[in-house]
């Protein structure tokens, strides 16, 4: 009994910490090593932003809306809302619920509560939101280049995220999800 408790929980944390990519649902986690630049992300990515509007320290998020994990990142980084500019930047590995769902996420009036009940949803095991399968051309041009700058720039599972360190000044980038208090702490908060 003891023995299955504890696979089930390796199980369980291996899965938190891994990442989606286009191929499979687990990716190696962590750091990144890619030598990825913020410009990059800001001269091309299209995003909707949470958070401390009026923050200096922006971190870009780049997610599939049917990834897990990138639910999980984004449930870490909720409580620090109040203290970061987040953007979240969606990407599409399939042509099916992931590019109706960027979409709609994208076009959001409250891209807040729409982001929190499609990651509840998805984590739940529903799928996520409803969203149309007619898409705006718009919508579907600025998912699909996203999802074309997350491979032009080499990197190859989501959730992605790229920022500064706050104490530091430094860029950091990580790959995969983790939880609030390791994000706080990348991100230079604690």
């Amino acid at each position: 009994m003891q023995r299955r408790f504890l696979f089930s929980l390796i199980a369980a944390s291996s899965l938190w910490l891994a990442g989606c990519s286009p191929n499979d649902s687990k990716s190696a986690s962590g750091p990144s090593k890619r030598d990825v630049t913020i410009e990059a992300i800001t001269s091309q990515a299209k995003g909707f932003t949470v958070g401390a509007m009026m923050s200096t320290q922006t971190v870009y998020v780049l997610f599939d809306p049917q990834c897990p994990h990138c639910g999980h990142l984004w449930q870490s980084s909720v409580p620090l809302h109040s203290q970061v500019k987040f953007v979240w930047v969606p990407i599409a590995f399939n042509d099916g619920k992931s590019l109706s769902q960027a979409a709609a996420l994208l076009s959001a009036t409250d891209p807040v509560q729409a982001m929190t009940d499609h990651e509840a949803s998805l984590l739940a095991g529903s799928g996520g939101m409803s969203a149309s399968s007619s898409i705006p051309a718009d919508l579907e041009k600025a998912v699909k280049s996203n999802t074309q700058l997350l491979g032009s720039l080499g990197i190859d599972s989501v959730p992605f995220l790229i920022g500064k360190n706050r104490k530091t000044g430094a860029v950091v980038s990580y790959n995969g999800a983790m939880e609030t208090a390791q994000l706080s702490s990348l991100l230079g908060l604690d």
